[in-house]
């Protein structure tokens, strides 16, 4: 199991009080939570037990987490446990356990010191009051009972699920005007309202479409790989205001490169080829791996394969705007421009709704697996190995082919046959070499001659004394043969 917990230096009481006490009955710590040297910890982690000095403060916690990772927090001072669990529900925590206390030692009661403690969940993707990149809905974890059916109490999938819903104008308008601050508020105003009004409603709504027709046409053998709808929440023209999914948590034990790339391009020729949808935005943050299985998430702007956007003039729009600012198509221009991309295929889905901008992504994605931070201890990867080179050759090929006019891999489909093989050379070529010795029986000694009348002796030259000389035979020694088997 991959190591992802961390403990303080030296064994605090209140540490080992708080785990022992309080988490080890939780199936989900017992499945998540290593007690594993710090030199060994990832970047990313599921828990964090920290007590007296440690930092603990939200904001200082939140990007050592993972996405739904849990911190616990002890202390002998119950205002401070007090305190902190009403500071962590407003910078992306949701409170799971405490506050309450524990007794260390012996847990005498009235004789065993206390200590206080709290333990929250990360809940939001990015801190509240933050931006990212690119425009995003107000995504978090929402904790849901019953509990649900596809998931999982080891990864706490059971009873938390993924909330995405329309922002508000406010928190827009905020994220244009750090974005555009030199632009009239009144610009910015009527964009913000815009977004919130007509932009992001409908592409939940599609997204809500677009999940409903892969839990339909989707092989059940697959559908894990899908977030599943748990519920949706539309406003009085029919837009899906609020999604509830289910919650594809990375986690796992490490997965191969091969078996990243292998898994990704599988994936996507079942959504291309079987399913019909084309995703549009297979950045590596909508790629998870949950449960050493590589999955896809995010479907807001997918569209139906053979689907005409151009029929519909709103869609049009805002399709023509996402084809053209989207990262991904800011990333074909620059390679395109730099010329390290060249095949015909890909060139040719530059700013178009296409199925290869899907390959194009998937070519860059299995080169650099661990581009995302979430992924980095769940894909093994090196880049001098034999699979790293292969994988990085593969690219190349896909998007500097020898014959830019025709090249070999247009589809998932023929990148996945590639990984195949690949698969198979690299296995062939590690195969341990079994060697077996048969060793021939001697052949038979030729029969005796014919008596004859015996000479006169000759005189016989004696031994030296203590001599070992071996004795002389007539029969000839065994040969043996080697034969060499290749598995």
């Amino acid at each position: 199991m991959r190591p992802i917990a961390q403990q303080p230096a030296a064994e605090d009481e209140g540490v080992s009080a708080v785990r022992d006490k309080v988490l080890a009955t939780d199936p989900e710590f017992r499945r998540l939570y290593t007690n594993a040297p710090e030199a060994e910890l990832s970047e990313l982690q599921d828990y964090l037990l920290l007590a007296g000095e440690q930092p603990h403060e939200p904001d200082q916690v939140f990007p050592k987490l993972r996405w739904g990772g849990q911190f616990a927090y002890s202390s002998a001072d119950r205002e401070a446990i007090a305190s902190l669990a009403q500071r962590v529900p407003d910078r992306g925590f949701a409170v799971t356990h405490g506050p309450a206390y524990v007794r260390t030692g012996w847990g005498i009661p009235l004789i065993s010191p206390k200590r206080h403690y709290l333990v929250a969940r990360k809940t939001l993707l990015i801190p509240p009051r933050e931006f990212s990149d690119r425009f995003t809905y107000q995504v978090q974890l929402e904790r849901r009972e019953p509990a649900q059916r596809d998931g999982s109490a080891e990864l706490a999938t059971d009873m938390w699920v993924v909330r995405k819903e329309v922002p508000t104008v406010e928190r827009v308008l905020a994220r244009l005007q750090f974005k555009a601050p030199d632009l009239p508020v009144a610009t910015l105003e009527r964009r913000a309202k815009k977004f919130v009004e007509q932009i992001f409603p409908l592409f939940l709504t599609r997204e809500a479409a677009m999940l409903r027709v892969i839990e339909r046409d989707c092989p059940a053998e697959f559908r894990h790989r899908f977030p599943r709808i748990v519920e949706v929440e539309k406003d009085s023209k029919g837009y899906v205001q609020r999604l509830w999914t289910t919650w594809l948590r990375n986690s796992g034990t490490p997965i191969t490169q091969l078996e990243f790339a292998r898994q990704a391009a599988e994936l996507l020729h079942l959504l291309h080829d079987k399913i019909g949808i084309i995703h549009l935005d297979l950045r590596m943050d909508n790629m998870v791996i949950s449960n050493s299985t590589a999955c896809f998430v995010d479907f807001g702007s997918a569209v139906r394969v053979n689907e005409n956007i151009h029929g519909n003039a709103v869609l049009s729009t805002l399709f023509g705007e996402l084809m053209r600012t989207s990262q991904i198509q800011r990333m074909m221009d620059r390679m395109a421009t730099a010329g390290s991309l060249t095949s015909a295929v890909i060139r040719e889905a530059h700013q178009r709704v296409d199925k290869a901008v899907d390959v194009f992504y998937l070519a860059v994605q299995i080169s650099q697996p661990t581009s995302n931070p979430d992924l980095q201890d769940l894909v093994k990867y090196d880049k001098y190995s034999p699979e790293a080179v292969e994988l990085a050759r593969l690219t190349n090929d896909i998007l500097r082919p020898a014959n830019p006019m025709k090249p070999r891999y247009r589809t998932a489909l023929d990148v996945l046959l590639e990984i195949r093989r690949i698969e198979a050379k690299l296995k062939a070529s590690t195969a341990p070499r079994v060697v077996i010795t048969a060793v021939e029986p001697a052949p038979p000694a030729p029969p005796p001659p014919a008596r004859q009348p015996a000479p006169a002796a000759a005189p016989v030259a004696a031994q030296p004394s203590g001599s070992n000389a071996p004795a002389t035979s007539s029969a000839a020694p065994s040969k043996p043969k080697v034969y060499i088997w290749e598995s």
